[in-house]
């Protein structure tokens, strides 16, 4: 499908190192795109495929995106760019979130990155007539009683995909989102690796099984192409229905 043919495209994909990131990464791509993701290690050997990733034909860079000095200064290799996936997380257990340097660490990187990214490529998806895709997660519709900067974070994610999307159409930039549902990846092995909390949640899944990195990864082509031309600051939840 012509559509989805991103040859000549160059991706970023922050958090494309591992999971729903690296799934997104290896997607575009699949579809001849060249991709380059940041990720929170020093080089991208460190990173294996037992933890989930694989970086076989990605430009890797690392970043802190909690340091937003640094994502202001950072020399892009790159002089194009027509989609911005921003895909970076983090969560605190054992009530970390509930003590305010936890809270203030997932606020940076779940949400005041989001932001700084934003403003940093803006000028570059505005000459390509680009596209921003930001991963939130269903977390932003309901409460998570454990984790309140997570949902803060996922909450206010969803809020700035919809302000910029309207704040930059006129620069020709698509903003929109995507709210996974559970999804295996290192930041839901809580639930994924206890048997009876695992079989509860699927059983809170109308399709009745885990989402993967490649269910986002065909939305985020979609966002991206020409078939979501007309769709503005929405966010859709890619959930099996577990929000319904």
């Amino acid at each position: 499908m012509k559509e989805l043919d991103f040859s000549g495209k160059t991706v970023l994909v922050v958090g494309g190192s591992s999971g729903i990131g690296n799934g997104i990464s290896q997607a575009f791509r699949a579809k001849g795109a060249t991709v380059h993701v940041w990720g929170t290690r020093p080089k991208a050997s460190d990173y294996s495929a037992a933890e989930g990733s694989d970086l076989a034909g990605l430009h890797y860079d690392h970043m802190d995106v909690a340091d937003f000095d640094a994502i202001e200064a950072y020399k892009a290799p790159f002089d194009r760019l027509d989609v911005l996936v921003l895909c970076q997380g983090t969560v605190i257990y054992q009530r970390g979130e509930f003590r305010m340097d936890g809270f203030q660490k997932v606020m940076d990187v779940n949400l005041n990155s989001l932001m700084a990214c934003a403003i940093r490529f803006h000028d570059l998806l505005a000459v390509s007539k680009g596209s921003l895709i930001t991963v939130s997660s269903t977390a932003a519709f309901h409460s998570t009683r454990g984790n309140p900067a997570y949902n803060a974070s996922k909450t206010g994610a969803v809020g700035l995909t919809r302000t910029l999307a309207e704040a930059w159409a006129k620069d020709g930039i698509r903003v929109n989102g995507i709210a996974p549902g559970l999804v295996d990846t290192k930041l839901t092995k809580v639930t994924t690796e206890n048997p009876e909390r695992l079989a509860a949640s699927i059983q809170g899944i109308p399709m009745r099984r885990l989402g993967t990195p490649e269910d986002m990864a065909g939305v985020a082509l979609f966002l991206a192409s020409p078939l979501a031309a007309y769709v503005l600051g929405q966010t859709i939840p890619v959930d099996g229905g577990l929000i319904l």
